[in-house]
């Protein structure tokens, strides 16, 4: 389910919080732990995890739970933040690593905040990519980001994605075309809005999507398209399908303050996950440093690699080979 052709990348099996994770890693150093989001893979992050082992760190990114080579249970209740979490501290338990940075994008990015938030005394520094930090609000997550996107009493993914099986038969019906319509560079930015907007009429995210030219060489996009015909979209919708469950667990949060170290990376283009968006995040976040890639989608880490992983090293140096 994976390649084996990237020089330099090594793979295991990990036991973690009562499931098996596949884990890539490249390099030795400082611990920093990828965590990918929908619908991708461990492979999302290549180009920083060969970038930072180069520059003296121990890169990790699993395939997050219900992706790729590793477990996906069939309960949605599986899927929450704590459970996600969880498998993160799992991870470094596993890999006997007090400590790591953790690197989020998409719902990664979300997974890091929480790890950064749960547990604190394990992370020495949090990055998110185009995803920005909210506590709990006043109402769920499904509804809270409806509104957040202005898509109120109007079609919206999310809601789309809850409805077990409908999302699954669409994306799954041609594996290559939905890789081909969703992972595009700037230039069609607005593809990803036809995407959010379930095509106005609630025929499916693909629908609004026409032709156009994908970020992924044909060789990158086998890599995705290989995995998802044999595992199929179902863990990655889980989460979306458990995200009203973490918000349940996250309002009972003692805080809701990130205190270690964090950059937040916005794409300028991402015109689902604003920019924006990251005012609203400042009073919650301590210690935080806003970088944003120019003429960039939401595909930040693909699209931009060499300014992404300039960022990083830039933001870690003196956590890397030197220390």
């Amino acid at each position: 389910m994976y390649s084996t052709e990237l020089s330099g990348v090594r793979h295991r099996l990990v036991d973690t919080n009562g499931i098996q994770m596949h884990v890539a890693e490249a390099g030795t150093g400082y611990p920093v732990v990828f965590c990918h989001g929908f619908p991708e893979l461990w492979y999302s992050w290549r180009h920083q995890m060969l970038a930072l082992a180069a520059a003296g760190f121990h890169a990790i990114a699993p395939d997050m739970r219900g992706y790729g080579g590793t477990e996906a249970p069939p309960e949605i209740s599986a899927y929450t933040q704590y459970l996600l979490v969880g498998d993160v501290i799992g991870l470094l338990d596993a890999l006997g690593l007090p400590k790591a940075v953790v690197v989020g994008h998409d719902w990664g990015g979300s997974v890091a905040w929480q790890v950064a938030l749960r547990h604190p005394e394990r992370v020495e520094r949090v990055v998110s990519l185009n995803t920005p930090y909210f506590p709990a609000s006043p109402v769920p997550f499904s509804t809270a980001y409806r509104e957040v996107s202005g898509r109120t009493g109007k079609p919206f993914y999310v809601d789309y994605f809850l409805r077990p099986g409908r999302a699954e038969a669409e994306l799954e019906a041609d594996v290559r075309l939905t890789f081909q319509k969703l992972m595009r560079p700037a230039a069609h930015a607005g593809d990803m809005l036809a995407f959010a907007h379930v095509n106005d009429d609630d025929s499916g995210v693909l629908t609004g999507i026409g032709p156009g030219e994908t970020l992924l060489t044909e060789a990158e996009l086998d890599v995705y398209v290989g995995t998802y015909q044999k595992t199929g979209f179902r863990g990655g919708l889980s989460w979306y399908r458990a995200a009203d469950l973490s918000w349940e667990e996250e309002r009972h949060l003692s805080s809701p303050l990130i205190t270690v170290p964090a950059l937040m990376v916005t794409a300028e283009r991402d015109s689902v996950l604003r920019p924006d968006l990251v005012a609203l995040m400042r009073p919650f976040v301590q210690d935080l440093r806003v970088a944003q890639v120019p003429d960039c989608a939401h595909w930040t880490q693909q699209e931009k690699p060499d300014i992404v992983n300039a960022l990083l090293l830039d933001f870690l140096r003196d956590l890397g080979a030197s220390r």
